[in-house]
């Protein structure tokens, strides 16, 4: 059968094609002269907190071998030794080995000051003692966060993974075979290209492998934000405290427990109010008429399977609790399903809430498993990955202006030689609706969208010398 094809139909619908492809490549270009510096300054600062955990971890525990013995002594005294140090110091927290080769870690702070001391569990000596909270890995993670700028580096990290999205979305239609080519020709880089062909399908080809990782690592950063996530998704997914039958509550919630940009607790919780000690609530705990203190809370923890690395918090104030927690984010251990909070009343002794993995609402399982991959604490395989991934990353956004530099024309005024869409034609409604989606998805980014095409319609466009600037 032979199939005729009406010339005058074929013409238009490739122009339209042709259109269309130009108008993404236009958002993808513009998207990525202002997401490209941060995700750079996100890879980078990404692998400084990565290698940092793997090579001396989170807290720095890496830092100081423990020769095991045969007993260790009561955990009381090694947080004595390690209370000696700091004069008029106060026990804040304890994190128990991981290992036998690894020391006991706890908290003494004094005034404003917080320290970390390093105890061998064996015989109770004093391996080092640092501020806490005062490492390479913290300094990444601040930038990271926030740009060391607070509130408003918050906001434009926000704003950059919105485009973010945007870059993928608009990138996967690019890279969509066309003319007759295949998915090898995308899947498998084309070395036999030169010049700017070959930096273009090194670009598709990376581009591809590493957007779906992107999207889950933009996705749980931006659950961390303080619009989309604080606002929105962490404000719906907030495990409810209802759940602790009776359990008087305390005004503060557990985000209380965080250090700065350092997350301590799982990110289901941080809205949670903290369960308040002093009265006869509470399910069956540690052992009545056992005092409830630090070798009594560390052995009932050992004894509902804390086992290897978990961190005990001591109480704060009168109606302060302690808790027990195991939490991947803070590289307790290396599966997210054996996440788990346990407080104690101070008092009684009585478990007060016991919140797990499997309590999680679905954004909450979701995240738990999506921050540990994010933070690569699932073993080196996990790793490998994030680090490949991170590299990729860089990759990226210099091949980027790389394949910029070599589409200018050569002795070019200072322009941006964005893409041009020279065909008229129709609204690409499909576009539209994708970005009028991720405008109402992630309002902060729809905001700015807004705000610039505004700007272009009544000013840039208006304006002779700002069109060809930009243009």
């Amino acid at each position: 059968m032979t199939i005729v094809t009406d010339a005058s139909t074929t013409k238009p619908a490739s122009a339209l094609s042709r259109r269309f492809y130009f108008t993404a490549w236009r958002w993808h270009f513009y998207a990525g002269l202002y997401v490209a510096p941060f995700l750079v300054m996100l890879a980078v600062t990404g692998l400084i907190m990565l290698w940092s955990s793997v090579l001396v971890g989170r807290d720095g525990e890496k830092y100081y071998a423990v020769t095991p013995g045969q007993t260790e002594i009561a955990v009381s005294q090694q947080a004595n030794a390690a209370l000696a140090t700091i004069a008029d110091g106060t026990l804040k927290q304890y994190i128990a080995p991981r290992s036998s080769d690894q020391p006991a870690i706890f908290r003494v702070n004094h005034n404003d000051q917080s320290t970390m001391v390093a105890v061998d569990p064996f015989n109770g000596a004093v391996l080092g003692s640092w501020e806490r909270r005062n490492a390479l890995y913290d300094l990444a993670n601040k930038i990271h966060g926030t740009l060391l700028i607070g509130d408003l580096g918050d906001r434009l990290i926000e704003i950059a993974a919105g485009f973010g999205i945007v870059l993928i979305i608009t990138g996967l239609y690019l890279w969509w075979p066309r003319d007759g080519a295949s998915f090898s020709s995308v899947l498998v880089p084309q070395f036999a290209h030169k010049g700017r062909q070959l930096w273009k399908s090194l670009h598709l080809t990376v581009g591809f492998y590493a957007s779906l990782i992107l999207l889950a690592f933009l996705l749980s950063g931006l659950s961390w934000a303080g619009i989309w996530g604080d606002k929105f998704t962490q404000a719906w997914s907030t495990f409810p405290a209802e759940k602790w039958d009776n359990v008087p509550l305390s005004d503060t919630t557990h985000a209380s427990m965080n250090h700065g940009g350092i997350k301590e607790v799982p990110w289901t919780l941080e809205q949670t109010p903290m369960p308040a000690s002093g009265s006869a609530a509470g399910q069956a705990g540690i052992t009545a008429g056992t005092p409830v203190d630090l070798d009594s809370v560390v052995g009932f923890a050992r004894s509902i399977g804390f086992d290897g690395r978990f961190q005990l918090g001591f109480p704060a104030g009168e109606t302060g609790v302690w808790t027990i927690a195991r939490d991947t984010m803070s590289n307790d251990a290396a599966d997210p399903t054996s996440d788990r909070t346990v407080h104690l009343d101070r008092y009684t002794g009585k478990v007060l809430a016991d919140v797990g993995f499997s309590d999680y609402g679905a954004a909450g399982k979701a995240m738990a498993v999506g921050i540990a991959f994010h933070e690569g604490d699932m073993g080196w395989w996990n790793v490998t990955l994030v680090t490949a991934f991170c590299l990729s990353v860089i990759f990226l956004s210099v091949s980027g202006i790389v394949m910029w530099w070599k589409r200018r024309p050569k002795g070019a005024t200072v322009r941006l030689f964005a893409p041009v869409v020279s065909e008229p034609g129709p609204l690409w409604k499909t576009g539209a609706l994708i970005m009028v989606g991720v405008s109402l998805l992630f309002p902060l980014t729809g905001a700015v969208l807004v705000t610039v095409l505004l700007l272009d319609l009544v000013l840039f466009r208006r304006v002779p010398p700002l069109k060809r600037a930009l243009s």
